[in-house]
């Protein structure tokens, strides 16, 4: 069921993983559906929790998958979290947890030796990979409990990849959280930081974009919350019953980012 809003859209959000590629591999009809949103001259963001690479690297695989985007049109978990520390926390000696090489776009971020022992002011939680052993977790709960801030730049559970579903930042941190008795400071989606900033790139008003993702909770309730018209698709870490029970509704449910420049087409003003 779709809850349709009035109004024109003027400017779309588009998460990376799982609605447009799964493990970088384009999703069937992805590339066209891109180059009809181009075409049509639509302002747009790629806004991804994606903490294993770059802006500079995600924007190379996407065109090298065809994808017609620029490195301006990508906004990251890390780089908002970097904006974010750069303003609450000048100058914190922090502790980076997270699988892949992100510190291009960490830029006035002072960033301690894994191993550190003392003197951490934030622990900085990334993505999940093989980084979030025992050892290393142990670590973190210690410089909590010494009174570091946790910042994380998202709390997702699991992620698809092309072997399936994989675990992701949300079920360490949790963990985490209740072991130290700490709440963290979530940067990336589902925050209302992380949509204001998408929002601030485009120079867009909430009423009049639309956020399109495969998380009902992260990227369209959350979206929604914000003001921005949410749009489901039915790929990446799509399950019906996460659907079923979720919060709230969609406004739009798509079977994949392939159906959206027709959508945009029957929303627009003079379709109806």
């Amino acid at each position: 069921m779709e809850r349709e809003r009035t109004g024109t859209i003027r400017a779309v959000l588009i998460d990376i993983d799982g609605v447009l590629t799964v493990s970088w591999e384009p999703l069937p009809g992805a590339v066209e559906a891109m180059e009809r949103l181009r075409a049509a001259g639509l302002p747009l963001a790629l806004v991804t929790n994606t903490t294993s690479r770059t802006r500079a690297s995600i924007c190379a695989r996407l065109t090298g998958a065809g994808f017609p985007v620029s490195v301006d049109d990508v906004l990251t978990a890390p780089a908002v979290t970097a904006a974010h520390l750069r303003e609450n926390h000048p100058g914190a000696r922090c502790l980076l947890l997270n699988a892949g090489d992100i510190q291009d776009d960490l830029t006035g971020v002072t960033l301690v030796e894994p191993e550190a022992q003392a003197d951490v002011d934030v622990v900085v939680v990334g993505g999940a990979g093989d980084e979030f052993g025992y050892a290393a977790l142990n670590r973190v709960f210690h410089h909590l409990q010494r009174g570091a801030h946790l910042v994380a730049m998202h709390r997702n559970l699991y992620w698809r990849t092309a072997d399936g579903l994989d675990l992701d930042t949300g079920a360490f941190l949790l963990g985490l959280e209740r072991a130290a008795r700490v709440e963290a400071t979530i940067t990336g989606k589902p925050s209302e930081a992380f949509f204001a900033a998408a929002l601030a790139h485009l120079g867009a008003d909430a009423s009049a974009t639309l956020m399109v993702g495969d998380d009902i909770e992260s990227d369209v309730l959350a979206a929604q919350r914000s003001g921005i018209t949410g749009t489901l698709v039915k790929t990446g870490k799509y399950l019906p019953e996460t659907h079923r029970s979720a919060d709230g509704t969609p406004d739009h449910v798509l079977d994949s980012f392939a159906a959206l420049p027709d959508l945009l087409e029957r929303l627009a003003p003079d379709s109806r």
